[in-house]
């Protein structure tokens, strides 16, 4: 796997891209205002082959695709990834290229908010009360912009929520999306937090939807973060709800009580919310048996699999909605990605700490 491009950071130069700032103004002393759009902006200073910025609905995106057509879609002031369409076949150029996310707007009303997608979540955990997310009320920008003769294109957020710099850069490559985040310290007290990176895939059936690769590995029912692009809330994810009869597999257990995966693949049409990982107690020992480091997703149904890589996260969360799918129509979705969760993380003053996710696949 290649890593994540350098950056040439450019002179300090923010363009702010939300959906309440339609335009943006620019004055010379020679000559009277003129309204510039924000994403013929950007364009000017992090357009690259590949990469194009653009407005939608009162809200700014980013699109980038690289050599082979692969294709991603990314909202600035959230920093919300709603589309990843790779290049998964050789069949003629209208039916090579698969949408690998599920999303959904947030009403019918308003098409410029989503669901699903790739979220980053990063949540207040300072104590038993506060468990908020620290990104409700922050402000993407734009800072950086990269590329490798569009073999490789990336693009760099940046925000602040309180004390804490946040960067989350987003790298596309030909068979691979990776995300990832840096949180700076810059205050004067430590700051603890959980996180993750949360990927919605859809699937074509439910009956044909698995993951391989966790055999072995302790796993807990567990609810999800709270984040603003769930598809399904944390409580409506810890609702029971019986296995499939032909899986022959048993109820999930109750939270709190930890299991060793058997199997080598995951059956997920059946209802789950689960974290995969050391448990806590076991943390503190010397040496512990560590969730692996990567995991396959199964769609069955369009015979495709895509490979899960965690880096810097500890947990690795995976769900499956069962029957509640339907609330959005007839089509599967899955929830997965590297968290930080049962071990809060914790960020000393003027320290940072880094994580990441790679979704990649060999399709072709």
């Amino acid at each position: 796997m290649a890593s994540l491009l350098p950056f040439s950071l450019p002179k300090l130069h923010i363009i702010k891209a939300t959906s309440s700032s339609p335009s943006l103004t620019a004055t010379t002393a020679a000559a009277p205002a003129t309204t510039i759009s924000i994403p013929d902006t950007l364009n000017e200073k992090f357009g690259r082959k590949g990469i194009k910025f653009l407005e939608s609905n009162n809200t700014h995106f980013v699109e980038m695709t690289v050599r082979n057509g692969s294709s991603m879609k990314l909202q600035i002031p959230n920093a919300h990834v709603t589309s990843y369409m790779p290049k998964v076949n050789w069949k003629d150029e209208d039916e090579c290229y698969e949408e690998v996310l599920y999303t959904v707007p947030v009403s019918p009303s308003d098409s410029s908010k989503s669901k699903g997608g790739i979220g980053l979540v990063i949540n207040d955990a300072s104590d038993s009360s506060s468990k908020g997310s620290l990104l409700s009320n922050s402000e993407w920008t734009v800072k950086a912009s990269d590329s490798d003769a569009i073999d490789a294109l990336q693009v760099e957020l940046s925000c602040t929520a309180g004390t804490l710099d946040i960067t989350y850069v987003v790298t596309l490559y030909s068979q691979s999306l990776a995300t990832a985040v840096k949180v700076t310290n810059t205050g004067r007290k430590a700051v603890t937090l959980t996180s993750a990176i949360l990927s919605h895939l859809k699937s074509k059936n439910r009956n044909g939807t698995a993951i391989e690769g966790l055999r072995a590995c302790s796993f807990c029912t567990h609810a999800p973060l709270s984040s603003p692009f769930e598809l399904l809330s944390p409580s409506e994810a810890m609702e029971f709800e019986d296995p499939l009869w032909y899986t022959f597999e048993d109820p999930e257990k109750k939270p709190g009580s930890w299991t060793v995966q058997e199997g080598d693949i995951t059956h997920l049409g059946n209802k789950m919310s689960r974290i995969y990982a050391a448990p806590p107690e076991e943390r503190l020992k010397g040496f512990y048996n560590t969730p692996p480091s990567n995991y396959e997703t199964i769609d069955q149904g369009r015979k495709l699999f895509f490979r899960v890589i965690r880096m810097g996260y500890e947990d690795i969360y995976v769900s499956s909605p069962g029957s509640l799918a339907k609330k959005y129509g007839n089509e599967f979705f899955i929830c997965t990605g590297p968290a930080s969760v049962l071990v809060p993380v914790v960020v000393d003053p003027g320290e940072g700490w880094r994580a990441a996710q790679v979704i990649e696949h060999d399709n072709l």
